[in-house]
């Protein structure tokens, strides 16, 4: 694990599973200093890399760098770099490039909303190559080289994460009005890859005001970012986990979310509502980025005034990781829907 007391702002372009510290020790003299971010993603049909310079000063003559990190020019290299991520496979447990190579090429976003860098247009290197991923013992590694202007090289490496493994295997969930102290239970089958996850469940439904359009709606509940190792384990033999919920969650959180906008009229109701879907989705992160999380966690936990980071990068600062994310839309179960549909007032009918 590369650790230094040093942090750049550009912890904030990407969102990793949480938030991350912003705070800025730059006491170095000046150098070209390479910043990486990526998160690959075996399933997107675009992979980003975001590649730009640090800021740095001394002592004697410091710099601001949120001033700094607003000016296109101080982030980016000019031109466009030698980038590439190159496949290696491990089957037998030696690993060994496969000869895909993945040459990045650069593009301008539009969109970028203003904040710590500089916006709209912001300049990114990206790949429209797929990834593989493997399953059990089977896995694939991705190597990140770049050759720096001055000539120097940075690199980084990840596994990556998603393999055929990972599922969720829960296949419907059952809440209740009545008040209790129960739960329910959300399994799913761990990616051997992935030390890190994100659970999230959602309930979806269409919401229509005096005969007017439908509209979507939503209540979400995110059970946060934990290590593997804080789920509940199925049994001793699976590779199965499960995360526990509240069977009030669902009527809990509505009532809130639906508030005094009810049924006035029983016979010509003004709001109508309909059952739309419950889905639960699980992100996974590998090595780097739990290893990323957890020295940021203990640092946000700590007395300690300096802020320590991680990278995996070598010759440079950044995150070079992989991540990927599966939704399953899941059944709610038929006591669910009688309480759901027998509490009149909220207005929900079926279909």
């Amino acid at each position: 694990m590369k650790m230094r007391r040093f942090i750049p702002v550009f912890l904030l372009f990407i969102s990793v599973f949480g938030s991350c510290s912003t705070d800025v020790d730059l006491y170095a003299d000046y150098k070209d200093v390479a910043i990486i971010y990526a998160m690959l993603d075996h399933r997107a049909d675009t992979n980003y890399v975001k590649i730009i310079r640090a800021f740095c000063g001394t002592n004697d003559d410091p710099i601001d760098a949120s001033e700094v990190a607003l000016i296109a020019d101080s982030s980016n290299y000019p031109g466009k770099l030698d980038a590439r991520i190159i496949e290696w496979h491990d089957s037998d447990g030696h690993c060994k490039p496969t000869g895909r190579v993945f040459v990045l090429d650069t593009l301008t976003l539009h969109n970028k909303v203003e904040g710590a860098f500089y916006s709209p247009d912001q300049k990114v290197y990206y790949t429209t190559g797929r990834f593989n991923t493997g399953s059990g013992g089977d896995n694939y590694e991705y190597r990140f080289v770049m050759v720096k202007p001055d000539g120097d090289t940075v690199m980084a490496q990840t596994c990556m994460v998603g393999n055929e493994e990972f599922s969720i295997i829960s296949g419907g969930v059952q809440f209740q009005m009545e008040s209790s102290n129960a739960t329910g239970r959300i399994l799913f089958r761990a990616d051997g890859a992935a030390p890190i996850y994100d659970l999230k469940m959602q309930f979806n439904y269409l919401e229509q005001h005096n005969g007017q359009e439908k509209k979507l709606k939503s209540i979400t509940r995110n059970f946060g970012v934990k290590p593997l190792y804080e789920f509940m384990k199925l049994d001793n033999l699976s590779n199965v986990y499960y995360q526990e919920y509240s069977v009030n969650w669902l009527f809990n959180t509505l009532k809130d979310a639906i508030g005094s906008d009810t049924v006035v009229n029983f016979n010509h109701p003004n709001v109508v509502r309909y059952v739309d879907s419950f889905v639960v989705s699980i992100s996974a992160g590998g090595n780097e980025l739990y290893n990323y999380y957890m020295v940021n966690d203990a640092v946000l936990n700590s007395l300690n005034s300096f802020v320590t980071t991680y990278t995996n990068v070598i010759g440079g600062y950044g995150l070079f990781s992989s991540r990927t994310t599966i939704k399953k839309e899941v059944r709610l179960s038929a006591y669910t829907l009688r309480d759901l549909f027998g509490k009149s007032s909220w207005g929900f009918v079926e279909h």
